[in-house]
C-alpha cells in the first residue's frame, strides 16, 4: 500500500482546497520561524580575534590600562556583546543595559554563581560569605539573616549613634589638623583620600565590633586588611590557568595568601572572643557589666552571636562564619565608600562650579549653626545627583562577575553552562545612547532633570554599581549613609582648593577596584567658628 502524496490528499479530502492549503502555509510558516528562531538563539557572542594557545586573550591585558579600559575599547569594535578566552576559561562581555538587565533579571538564576579565586578562598573563609557562597538553601538563610537582622533600616536606626559618633570624632580631628597652619589665610595640606579611607575604616569597625580605631589590635588589622587588599589584585596564574598552581607557590604567592589570611584570622578570632567573654560577664552579673544598651553598644558581632547559633541552616561552626561575615563587610564597605569619596571630591575640586553650588545647597538648606544630619539628605537632590554621578563614571567595582551554571540564552546569544559574565560597568555607564548629553563629562544636573527618577538600587539598569537580582550588595542603604552625611560635611565644612592651579590626575590603579593611582592632597580651610565642629 502505497503513502498519497500531497497533490492526491488534496484532490481526495473532503475539506475545501482553501482551507487544506491554508492550513499547510501556516503550517510551513510556524516551522520556519521556529527554525530560523532556533538558529538565531544557536548563535555565539563574536569572539574577539587574536587568542593565543593555552593563555587565550590573556596578552590584551599586558598594557599599561584597567581591564575595564581595555573590554570599553573592545566593546567599540566589536558591539555590546562579545566573548574572549580568558586563560582556560570561556568568558562573555555585555555593556549595554539591554543585554544586563537580561542576564540579572530573566537568567539571574543562571547567573546566581560567583567566580572564586585563591585569595577568596583562604581570606573568606572558603565562601562562607554571602558574596562567593555557593547559590542554595545556606545562601539564602545567610542572605535573609543578613537583611532582616544587620542592614534593614530599623537596624541601622538602631545603630545611628555609632555612625555618627564616629564621623563626629573624625571631623573634629580634621577641624583641628586644618587650624595648624601658619598663615590665617591658607589651608592645610591634608591626604584627602588616606582621610577618607580612615573614617570609612572607623565607621564599619565601630558598627561591626564596637571598636574605635585607636589600639593595637584594630590597628593591626588595618594593616592587614591593606595587605589582604593589595593581594586580591595580585595575579594568581592558576586562577586564570589551573595545572600552573605551581608557578604561584615558586612566586611566593601561595604562601604570602595564606599567611595574610592567617593574620587575619588571628584578630577577627579575638574580636570573636572577646564578644563571648563580654557575654558571659553580662550573664553572670559580674565584671561591672550589667547590660549593653542597643543604641550605646550592641554592634553587628554582638547581633550574629545571639542569631547564628539558634539556625541550623548556618552550619554548626557559627565562629567561623561570624569572621567570614566581617572580613566581608569590612571589605565591601570600605572600599565602595573610600572609592567613591575620593572620585566625588576629585570631580568637585576638578569643577568649582559644581562645589560651589553644592556648598549653596547646604547653606541654604542646613544653615550656617550646625553640622548636617541624617535627616537633612532627603533636603539635598543636589548633593545625592553628585554622589549618583560620581558612582556613574567611576564605579568602585568597574567589572561585575558572575558565571552561568546552566545553558541560557541572552538577547540573540546562546551561553553554554561554565562561561564566566564580566558585566563593563564602566562602559555600561557612559553609554551615550542613555547618557546622550556628554557621557564622559561630570554633570550632576543630568540626575535633577532627564534621570531624576533613576536610583542605584538595581533596577534602573543603566546605573548599578551596586550590582542587581540575586547577587547585589546587600548594603546600599548603610554605604550610601555613609557616603551622602561624610561628603556633605566635608563640603559644608571647609573650603576645599588644590595646591596648584591644575586639575587633579584622575588616573586609576590596574587592579580590579578603581583606585585612584596617586594622593588626593587637598587645601582645608575652616568655613565656620570652632563651636561648628565640635
Amino acid at each position: 500500500m502505497h503513502n498519497p502524496t500531497l497533490k492526491q490528499w488534496i484532490r481526495t479530502s473532503t475539506l475545501p482546497a482553501p482551507i487544506i492549503v491554508s492550513f499547510i502555509v501556516i503550517l510551513l510558516f510556524y516551522f520556519f520561524k521556529k527554525r530560523s528562531s532556533n538558529m538565531i538563539r544557536t548563535k555565539k557572542a563574536p569572539e574577539v580575534v587574536g587568542a593565543w594557545p593555552v593563555i587565550g586573550h590573556l596578552n590584551l591585558f599586558s598594557v599599561p590600562k584597567p581591564a575595564y579600559i581595555v573590554l570599553g575599547e573592545l566593546a567599540d569594535q566589536y558591539g555590546p556583546a562579545f566573548s574572549i578566552q580568558f586563560g582556560y576559561h570561556p568568558t562573555l562581555v555585555v555593556s549595554s543595559w539591554e543585554l544586563v538587565k537580561a542576564c540579572l533579571t530573566t537568567n539571574d538564576k543562571f547567573f546566581s554563581s560567583r567566580l572564586v579565586n585563591k585569595a577568596i578562598k583562604y581570606m573568606f573563609y572558603d565562601q562562607k560569605t554571602i558574596s562567593f557562597a555557593p547559590h542554595g538553601p545556606y545562601w539564602r538563610e545567610l542572605r535573609k539573616m543578613i537583611t532582616l537582622n544587620l542592614l534593614s533600616n530599623e537596624r541601622l536606626k538602631m545603630l545611628k549613634h555609632q555612625r555618627i559618633s564616629e564621623m563626629g570624632a573624625c571631623l573634629k580631628k580634621l577641624y583641628e589638623l586644618s587650624t595648624k597652619r601658619k598663615n590665617e589665610n591658607a589651608g592645610v595640606l591634608v591626604d584627602m583620600s588616606k582621610w577618607f579611607g580612615d573614617i570609612s575604616f572607623n565607621v564599619v569597625t565601630r558598627i561591626v565590633a564596637g571598636k574605635h580605631i585607636f589600639g593595637p589590635k584594630t590597628e593591626r588589622y588595618k594593616n592587614v586588611m591593606e595587605e589582604a587588599r593589595r593581594l586580591m589584585d595580585v595575579m594568581v596564574f592558576s586562577d586564570v590557568i589551573p595545572y600552573l598552581g605551581w608557578l604561584d607557590r615558586l612566586r611566593g604567592v601561595d604562601s604570602e595568601i595564606k599567611r595574610t589570611a592567617k593574620e587575619l584570622d588571628s584578630v577577627l578570632e579575638s574580636w570573636v572572643d572577646e564578644h563571648r567573654q563580654k557575654r558571659v560577664s553580662i550573664s553572670a552579673g559580674i565584671g561591672g557589666i550589667v547590660n549593653i544598651t542597643e543604641e550605646e553598644e550592641i554592634d553587628f558581632i554582638d547581633i550574629m552571636l545571639s542569631i547564628i547559633a539558634k539556625n541550623k541552616l548556618l552550619g554548626d561552626d557559627p565562629g567561623t562564619l561570624i569572621k567570614a561575615i566581617v572580613q566581608e563587610m569590612y571589605l565591601a564597605a570600605w572600599d565602595n565608600t573610600t572609592v567613591t569619596l575620593t572620585w566625588a571630591l576629585c570631580l568637585l575640586l576638578n569643577n568649582k562650579q559644581v562645589l560651589k553650588r553644592a556648598q549653596c545647597e547646604l547653606d541654604a538648606q542646613v544653615g550656617k549653626e550646625r553640622q548636617v544630619e541624617d535627616s537633612d539628605i532627603n533636603t539635598l537632590p543636589y548633593i545625592q545627583a553628585i554622589v549618583k554621578e560620581s558612582m556613574r563614571l567611576y564605579p568602585p567595582g568597574p567589572i561585575i562577575e558572575r558565571e552561568t551554571t546552566e545553558d541560557c540564552d541572552v538577547g540573540d546569544f546562546r551561553i553554554p553552562a561554565g562561561t564566566r559574565l564580566w558585566i563593563n560597568l564602566w562602559k555600561l555607564q557612559r553609554d551615550p545612547n542613555v547618557w546622550p548629553n556628554d557621557p564622559q563629562e561630570f554633570q550632576p544636573e543630568r540626575f535633577l532633570n532627564g534621570h531624576a527618577d533613576i536610583d542605584m538600587k538595581g533596577q534602573h539598569f543603566e546605573l548599578i554599581p551596586f550590582g542587581s537580582g540575586r547577587r547585589m550588595c546587600p548594603g546600599v542603604s548603610f554605604s550610601l549613609q555613609v557616603m551622602h552625611l561624610v561628603l556633605a560635611r566635608i563640603i559644608h565644612g571647609f573650603e576645599l582648593k588644590t595646591p596648584t592651579d591644575a586639575d587633579i590626575d584622575m588616573s586609576t590603579t590596574l587592579g580590579m577596584i578603581s583606585w585612584k593611582a596617586t594622593p588626593l592632597e587637598v587645601l582645608l580651610t575652616p568655613r565656620f567658628p570652632p563651636v561648628f565642629y565640635m
